[in-house]
């Protein structure tokens, strides 16, 4: 099955993948056997909830091809992706993305752009995520990336990475190490994640305590440790920009209070 907002690619991949006929050597047991199955794509849905809605009285797909930007959310398949991951762990999901040819505005910003995107990898990883396929990989457009995804996965590989992701973890990779070289890595916990991600928002201290279901002093005896693991002053400013240079929390996940 298939998740994506853009009515065009679905019905291309749709068409393109069950032209083809293509089967794939997958695996039937623990004892090594092995048969060719053919992959088809039985249906496509515009968003998470048409797809959840569906799997309500239909079978669960062996993978589930997800989109990652809806409707103008940067990281909205990643929303898709926890949520079926959570439901039904057995489906493989790829997540089919056309953010990681391109992720050059000017060279100026090259390694927090890197950064973000190597972020966003890793979260999707986390949240279930087993494959990145470009919609644009060298060459084109091709069905084949999809079919070597799912070739791979069932030859018993974990992951799977087409080139231009590849090179995009490659250079995100680089650019961590560059930065903590001098520095102890810090690790922040979900929670942790999410209180950042309220004070980039904007969010007082108050309303993180009450978003987050702790007390005003638990918030911000959670401040003051995260200042002091940072080495800066207690400052939620100071805080939010050492998380972004850590490459800990990412622009494209801060959603901005609006204007009173």
């Amino acid at each position: 099955m298939m998740v994506d907002d853009e009515p065009l690619i679905r019905k291309a991949v749709k068409m393109e993948m069950n032209s083809r006929a293509t089967e794939v050597e997958c695996h039937t047991g623990d004892d090594g056997a092995t048969e060719r199955r053919r992959v088809e794509m039985v249906e496509t849905f515009a968003s998470g909830p048409q797809l959840m809605a569906a799997l309500e009285s239909a079978e669960a797909p062996n993978y589930l091809l997800v989109d990652m930007e809806f409707q103008g959310e940067p990281t909205g398949g990643l929303l898709i992706t926890r949520r079926l991951h959570e439901r039904f762990p057995e489906v493989r999901i790829i997540i089919f993305s056309g953010r990681f040819d391109n992720p050059l505005p000017s060279e100026e910003r090259r390694p927090q752009r890197i950064g973000e995107i190597g972020s966003v990898v890793m979260e999707a990883l986390r949240l279930g995520a087993s494959a990145f396929v470009s919609k644009n990989a060298a060459g084109g457009f091709s069905i084949e990336n999809i079919i070597r995804a799912i070739a791979c996965l069932e030859r018993g590989e974990r992951f799977y990475f087409n080139y231009p992701v590849m090179l995009t973890l490659k250079e995100a990779a680089e650019h961590y190490f560059a930065l903590v070289g001098t520095q102890a890595a810090i690790e922040v916990s979900d929670a942790e994640r999410q209180l950042l991600l309220l004070e980039a928002a904007g969010c007082t201290a108050s309303e993180i305590s009450s978003r987050l279901g702790e007390s005003d002093k638990a918030i911000q005896e959670h401040q003051k440790d995260l200042s002091q693991r940072f080495d800066i002053v207690n400052k939620s400013a100071a805080r939010v920009a050492k998380a972004l240079t850590l490459g800990l929390i990412s622009p494209a996940d801060i959603r901005f209070l609006p204007r009173p």
